[in-house]
């Protein structure tokens, strides 16, 4: 089986070399769900079936392979569409005959697919070089082309049934949401400073949540940084956007709650506006647009940061991100005072001759805070004791292979958790658990945590060879998917 093939090397190469064989031997109607399940996701997205429901299921493996790729898919768009009375019953039905009709391989694959055992961060990037060898097309043209259009299978069937032509169609369509550009951390501000010449924008680096806006005329839309539609849930970003001076607009920035004071609200809160349950307090968000990709018809991804600031400035006005533009380092270094004392967490460092490298961690944009932060995945923690016996506390925190994009832990921290953040993890751990034994919860991969530190240490305890030092947590991050935590590679580099 492919899936077992690339999960049992490490070469980067041989995973592309297997994946893209599957993909040639993929009808075309299988090809959209066969990257997706490569890429370690869903075509139907969440379909509602939990981890206990599937190690539960007791049914013998066929003997022989029939399973085909359209009849899973059809039985999990089933799955996710079935709701309302009697659905319980309807949906342990389709799991069984499911479950029934596949070899053990094809069980354990089924499970680590639907348990997001195969979301391994990385695999999407191995799976986009992979159709690029299928298709026999460059692979910069899929990765542009994914890039535009937010979805890797659409992007997969363009190239392998279609060629570069087909991929040279994706445009940025306003109303379609684009993989967002991605910051780095940088190690100083004068570092920054001299890497681009003193050719940048310095800006406030808000404790807020991402959004990507777009607005075709009456119509406005607003998605997540994970691509996820939240307009209904905004009206007052909705409100605002529509009332811009312009016809056509794709704006790139973050929201945040802000006191009566105007400082900035803790990043909870703010997240609490995109939950799908309402929160109890209607707070009301304030857009910081730092991005214009697109104005009245003219796309603008491939201009440098100068010609997108100022079509910024023209729509956006007083909604655009405060910003210092090629300051001198002293006056760098006082904006990063000042936006301390304002309760942001930093500033970030652009370079204003970089287009918008949409979906990459490039040195274009740096983030620049008093202390080291890392995203890392929880990967499990352990039952307090004294004050916090009954609580699960101790965490075991990972950060990505970014060969495997399996987890590789590099540390433990209970520093920085609150009596609330400890009831949250006792509750809401148990539902992406893996497996226990007396002392710890080992977790699925699919939590990403915030985690401030003094720096990192060589250490043979830890499977990276590094330990971090004083960590603890700042936040959770609901906002992000594993995919998106920082890599080993990263964690290093933070070596002395």
């Amino acid at each position: 089986m492919a899936s077992e093939t690339v999960r049992a090397t490490r070469s980067r190469k041989t995973k592309i070399a297997v994946l893209s064989g599957l993909l040639t031997t993929a009808a075309p109607d299988e090809l959209a769900p066969v990257v997706a399940w490569a890429s370690g996701e869903l075509p139907q997205g969440r379909i509602g079936t939990g981890w206990r429901t599937l190690t539960t299921l007791d049914h013998p493996p066929a003997p022989v392979a029939t399973l085909t790729v359209a009849a899973v898919h059809a039985a999990l768009t089933e799955l996710a569409g079935t709701s309302g009375a009697g659905s319980a019953a309807r949906r342990k039905e389709l799991l069984a005959a499911l479950w029934s009709a596949a070899t053990a391989d094809e069980q354990g694959f089924l499970l680590r697919l639907l348990t997001g055992e195969l979301r391994q961060g990385a695999l999407t990037a191995v799976v986009a070089e992979a159709v690029a060898v299928a298709a026999e097309v460059p692979p910069d043209l899929v990765r542009r082309a994914y890039m535009l259009s937010g979805r890797l299978p659409v992007t997969a069937v363009a190239a392998l049934t279609g060629g570069a032509a087909a991929l040279a169609e994706f445009r940025l369509e306003v109303g379609r949401p684009i993989q967002p550009m991605l910051a780095s951390p940088g190690a100083t501000l004068d570092e920054a400073m001299t890497e681009f010449a003193g050719e940048v924008s310095v800006e406030h680096k808000l404790d807020g949540a991402r959004i990507q806006v777009h607005r075709d005329g009456d119509r406005v839309r607003i998605f997540t940084r994970t691509l996820r539609e939240i307009t209904a849930r905004v009206p007052e970003l909705v409100e605002l956007v529509a009332g811009l001076d312009c016809t056509s607009v794709v704006l790139d920035g973050e929201t945040l709650a802000l006191t009566d004071a105007g400082r900035p609200r803790p990043f909870q809160e703010t997240m609490s506006r995109f939950a799908e349950v309402s929160s109890t307090r209607e707070l009301l968000l304030h857009p910081y647009f730092f991005d214009c990709l697109h104005l009245d018809g003219r796309d603008l991804l491939d201009a440098p940061l100068s010609e997108r600031r100022a079509a910024l400035t023209r729509v956006a006005g007083e909604h655009t991100i405060p910003a210092l533009l090629r300051p001198d380092a002293e006056a760098a270094a006082e904006y990063f005072d000042a936006a301390l004392a304002a309760g942001h967490e930093g500033v970030m460092i652009k370079s204003l001759t970089a287009p918008y490298a949409a979906g990459r961690r490039g040195r274009a944009w740096q983030k620049i805070k008093p202390t080291h932060t890392l995203d890392l995945i929880v990967l499990g923690a352990e039952w307090g004791y004294g004050r916090r016996t009954g609580y699960l506390s101790n965490l075991h925190l990972g950060a990505r292979d970014p060969e495997t994009g399996e987890p590789v832990m590099v540390g433990k921290t209970f520093k920085g958790l609150t009596d609330a953040l400890l009831q949250w993890q006792t509750t809401e751990f148990p539902r992406h658990e893996r497996s226990r034994d007396q002392h710890t919860v080992y977790l699925w991969p699919e939590l990403v945590v915030e985690i401030a530190l003094d720096g990192v240490q060589v250490s043979p305890r830890y499977p990276g060879g590094v330990a971090l030092r004083f960590a603890r947590v700042v936040r959770y991050r609901p906002d992000k998917e594993p995919a998106e935590a920082d890599t080993i590679d990263t964690v290093r580099a933070l070596l002395p």
